[in-house]
């Protein structure tokens, strides 16, 4: 008898079931696309248990009839591919066919569904025992999974805990909302809200729905284009940020996904901006024309190959980078009085209803405004330069560098690290420290851009390193002699530094040179740009002055002067803040000269 045979079919999907459910979120996610893609405009998930005990989603979309929903459980049954030419462009959410059989193998499952015509319920337990039955005609599409999990209990033992199955949920959808404004989308657990958009087509508005109204103040917009792709959106302030990857949202066409190489590339646009282990809030909506994309890589459909990944991640640092540029990054010291602390009580304890507008439209409103004015502003002074561009019949030469901040005064430093100053905007505090690291930082960039002269050693530096050390220091010493740099072997596992390039100051040479030297036998992966970086960043830190240190009024009147010229004044190379201010209103407001 033979020893190889065909798998029963609920076997199949149970096995597929493994690569296509994991979670709860899982089946969300799939049951959700399936929604959207059934031109849904109005989706409702309702949870029992985190999802658990049960899933409901409730679609209004274009429903189906009797025989699609019956040949909708079979095992890569799809109405989006039709040849083998749709594959290679791709533009529902859905496609393989693997969803619903996989989702009806391991829990049970009752499909209620009409296109206006007939109605039709299927229920199923475990993928077998199909019953098909005649139902009402309530436009749309009801799909409840109860039970997950039940005839698998490997998989059932491992699902997380009901907060954490809820939190991927939650995350997700807010991701959905983001993706898809125009689409009125409820979710709720044990008949409690925790999201609900309205569907009007507004992202700005389904932004301020999920993280607040803090954060989406902060919230920048970003429009740009190529020949291959349209990138839009919003980013944060770099003074907002997050603990992990998960506050950055890539839509591409309208798809959520994860792309490690394009979340690298966000992130390396705040470089110098934000500490390294934090992340910024991205919502990024990319659009491009589907053949030059492959969601088919993965059975979650999460992640993406890009055809042209150079060109849009240029397009994304041209993007980010300038907009980050043109702003003023200096954080405002907030002050809270009692009416703001119960108004912040009263936002996370109750949502009134109301005919008339509540407190959190009219919040909404003003951002909303603030937006349009500031693009306005924008596009007034774009028309002004290209008038002044037809008007003038020479080129304008280029312009001495502006200052990013207004002259400050000092008036004198607290606790032997923070400068205070002042002018007609109101009082700031800046990290001695910081502001010097990071004048120093962008002047170390631009010096070892040039040739600059080495200076010899009286006395060579000498480095003695253990043999695994030694094998990557001679690998990559060049890198340092490419930048002034004179070294030498000398004798077993040893270097001798000769000579350092003049932008390395004397009396600091030994103590910036060893740590460069740590930096060149680090064991994880080398990556170039971040060494130049790094080098720069510890050459900056151990030539400045730190915390702690006296120094002199023509020393406050030096950095405050230097600061205000750097391309990032914002923010030490470290991504730590130079410089914070309290407004004059802020300052009148602690002193009760201005009451709410």
């Amino acid at each position: 008898m033979s020893k190889i045979q065909v798998m029963d079919e609920v076997l199949a999907n149970k096995i597929a079931a493994g690569e296509v459910v994991e979670k709860c979120m899982n089946v969300v996610k799939e049951l959700v696309e399936n929604s959207i893609d059934a031109k849904a405009t109005e989706i409702e998930i309702s949870l029992i248990e985190s999802g658990i005990k049960e899933i409901e989603v409730r679609d209004n979309g274009i429903g189906m009839d009797k025989e699609d929903a019956v040949m909708a459980f079979q095992r890569h049954a799809t109405s989006k591919l039709k040849k083998l030419d749709d594959l290679f462009y791709i533009e529902s959410l859905g496609f393989r066919g693997e969803a619903l059989p996989s989702i009806a193998s391991v829990s049970n499952i009752k499909l209620k569904t009409s296109n206006g015509e007939i109605g039709t319920q299927v229920t199923m337990s475990g993928g077998k025992d199909s019953k098909v039955e005649r139902c009402d005609l309530e436009p749309g599409t009801t799909i409840t999974v109860s039970n997950l999990f039940y005839n698998t209990p490997v998989r059932l033992k491992y699902l997380k805990n009901p907060y954490v199955e809820l939190s991927y949920i939650v995350e997700y959808m807010n991701k959905m909302a983001l993706s898809y404004p125009n689409i009125k989308f409820t979710l709720k657990n044990n008949d409690k809200i925790l999201l609900k958009t309205d569907g009007n087509g507004d992202q700005l508005k389904v932004v301020y729905e999920i993280y607040g109204v803090d954060i989406t103040k902060k919230m920048i917009p970003i429009s740009n284009e190529n020949d291959d792709y349209y990138i839009h959106g919003f980013i944060s302030y770099p003074e907002v940020t997050k603990g992990n990857r998960n506050s950055i949202t890539t839509l591409v066409n309208g798809r959520v996904i994860k792309n490690n190489e394009l979340n690298k590339c966000i992130v390396d646009c705040y470089h110098t901006y934000i500490h390294k282990d934090r992340y910024p809030v991205i919502i990024l909506n990319i659009d491009v024309d589907p053949i030059l994309v492959d969601i088919n890589i993965h059975p979650t459909k999460m992640d993406i190959k890009f055809s042209k990944m150079d060109t849009l991640k240029e397009l994304l640092i041209d993007t980010i980078t300038e907009k980050l540029e043109e702003l003023t990054l200096i954080p405002e010291v907030s002050v809270r009085d009692s009416y703001s602390i119960s108004e912040v009580h009263r936002q996370i304890t109750t949502k009134e209803t109301s005919d008339e507008k509540q407190p959190e439209q009219e919040k909404y409103e003003e951002i909303k405004l603030d937006f349009e004015v500031q693009e306005e502003k924008k596009r007034e002074e774009q028309a002004e330069k290209e008038q002044l561009k037809e008007v003038l019949p020479f080129e304008i030469e280029e312009e001495q560098k502006e200052a990013r901040i207004k002259k400050m005064n000092p008036i004198g430093v607290v606790a032997l690290t923070y400068i205070v100053a002042e002018n007609e905007d109101g009082m700031f505090l800046i990290d001695q420290h910081a502001a010097a690291e990071r004048i120093n930082y962008e002047k170390v960039l631009k010096e070892m851009k040039e040739n600059h002269p080495k200076v010899d050693l009286l006395i060579p530096i000498k480095i003695e390193l253990r043999k695994d050390e030694y094998i990557l220091a001679k690998e990559r010493l060049t890198l340092l002699e490419k930048y002034g740099f004179e070294i030498e072997e000398f004798g077993f596992n040893t270097i001798l530094i000769r000579s350092h390039p003049s932008w390395i100051p004397e009396e600091r040479a030994e103590d910036i040179i060893r740590k460069l030297v740590d930096l060149i036998i680090e064991k994880n992966e080398f990556d170039f740009d971040q060494f130049i970086w790094r080098m720069a960043a510890t050459t900056a830190c151990r030539m400045s002055v730190m915390a702690g240190d006296y120094i002199s009024r023509e020393d406050q009147e030096w950095i405050l002067e230097n600061i205000r010229y750097c391309d990032n004044p914002f923010t030490c190379p470290h991504g730590r803040p130079t410089i914070i201010t309290y407004t004059k209103y802020e300052l009148e407001k602690l002193f009760k000269r201005q009451l709410d």
